[in-house]
């Protein structure tokens, strides 16, 4: 017998794509232009249409079309973007008080969150935890912590990552554009090392985790093993690509950090709450970091982002040398314990590695059957097809943009990712139904495979 996707909460919006209009439709169309006529033209867009309401796996829109969601809001509504249990606590929350700042006065839900992290993060040691608002702020906050901690300055990132668009974050993140062209100079003591995707090994590397580790080690060893605070990884390289990392990588990392005293800070902010078929990506790995960060699905779409960690490394910092006017928000904390609760049966987690089993058993094949797809590649529902030329594995943006377009036009929100940009990337809600998710996979492989001829 197969298996199916288990049911969750009955969604308030029918769950089944519909379209009323051509995507976008007429009065997106005309919102669209009033967007241009009032908001900075520096705000990208992936599908102009603007939403009434959604639930489950469907996004609605202002001209009644229904759509299929494969972004989730880039990996933030992993629950849905309408999910009632969340909305119930924020809305009993709003009832009581919407803020008084967490270091002003205090309130529980702040502490509970905390205890959360603390208990079901990676890491068999005692740790503690800050809360903030956006993955940048977590990013940030943790280079501050490591930095109070060890004394040292320097900061290890990776090619192909991703970390945030703050002028910090920016220097650690490795694409250029858009995410820092034209806004240099940035921060220094950010220094960039071999990462070990295995379709694209770093230029002169051999595939596989040992050359990129040494190839790691040399980089740090070049610039100071002393002067080192933190290398920062993220266990599923995000805007990179959806690249997983060749095996014994992220391992091999947890031994040069322990090596040479470095903080090894994993940036969980897209991989974990669930996405990955495990709460934590690095879960797959076995390794924990000395810090981890969460973030997006963190609150289901509330502001809401988390730094926890060893406790001799979370209190380094002075009184007061952390914090932030929103942290820790307490509508946000109170989305955050809704989204516990619902991951309290492991239902959530089987969805993730059911969806990656149907999404597999239809995109592979076109491994086969086309010429344009180098690799179908992820963990759970955080998956992506990279478009490449056969044998050059010369990238094809252009057909990722024609492919996604394809998508749109069909009444499905796909996203598209990667160094070249030449990657469509999948982040289904963990509570889509098998009907629906089959209809976007369907849509894509047609898409796909159009494109190829």
């Amino acid at each position: 017998m197969t298996e199916t996707l288990p049911a969750l909460d009955a969604a308030t919006i029918p769950q089944s794509r519909h379209l009323a209009t051509a995507i976008p439709g007429p009065r997106s169309t005309a919102l669209h232009a009033e967007r241009a006529s009032q908001v900075t033209s520096g705000f990208g867009i992936a599908l102009p249409v603007f939403v009434t309401r959604a639930d489950g796996g469907i996004i609605e829109d202002v001209d009644g079309n229904r759509l299929i969601d494969f972004a989730s809001g880039i990996a933030v509504t992993s629950l849905g973007a309408g999910n009632k249990r969340v909305a119930q606590r924020v809305a009993a929350q709003l009832e009581a008080f919407t803020h008084t700042c967490f270091m002003v006065t205090e309130y529980e839900s702040f502490t509970q969150v905390c205890k959360w992290l603390n208990e079901n993060t990676p890491g068999d040691f005692e740790k503690r935890t800050g809360l903030f608002s956006t993955g940048a702020e977590a990013v940030e906050n943790a280079i501050k912590i490591a930095r109070a901690a060890t004394g040292r300055a320097k900061v290890l990132v990776f090619d192909e990552a991703y970390h945030g668009r703050s002028l910090l974050t920016m220097a650690m993140t490795a694409k250029v554009n858009p995410y820092k062209l034209n806004f240099g100079p940035l921060p220094a003591e950010i220094i960039r090392a071999a990462s070990a995707n295995p379709l694209r090994p770093a230029q002169g590397l051999a595939a596989g985790a040992e050359a990129a580790l040494a190839s790691v080690e040399a980089t740090i060893l070049e610039h100071g093993a002393d002067t080192f605070a933190a290398m920062v990884i993220e266990p599923i390289q995000g805007e990179g690509g959806f690249i997983v990392p060749a095996p014994g990588f992220i391992p091999g990392l947890r031994k040069l950090a322990d090596k040479y005293g470095i903080v090894l800070v994993i940036d969980e902010i897209q991989a974990g709450m669930g996405r990955t078929g495990t709460l934590f990506a690095s879960e797959h790995e076995g390794v924990a970091g000395d810090l981890i960060l969460t973030a997006k699905a963190l609150a289901n779409g509330v502001p809401l982002s988390a730094v926890t960690g060893r406790t001799e490394l979370m209190n380094a910092p002075h009184a007061g040398g952390l914090g932030g006017t929103y942290a820790g928000n307490p509508l946000a904390c109170e989305a955050a314990l809704a989204v516990f609760e619902q991951f309290e049966d492991g239902t959530l987690l089987a969805n993730a590695r059911r969806i990656e089993q149907i999404a597999r058993e239809v995109l592979e094949p076109l491994l086969a059957s086309t010429e344009i797809v180098a690799e179908v590649r992820g963990r759970g529902a955080m998956l992506a097809i990279e478009l490449a030329d056969a044998g050059t594995l010369a990238p094809r943006a252009d057909l990722a943009k024609e492919i996604s377009a394809a998508c749109h036009a069909q009444g499905l929100v796909t996203l598209t990712c990667g160094t070249h940009g030449n990657v469509v990337r999948l982040l289904p809600p963990l509570v889509i139904g098998e009907e629906l998710l089959r209809d976007g996979l369907d849509i894509l492989a047609r898409a796909i495979a159009d494109a190829a001829k």
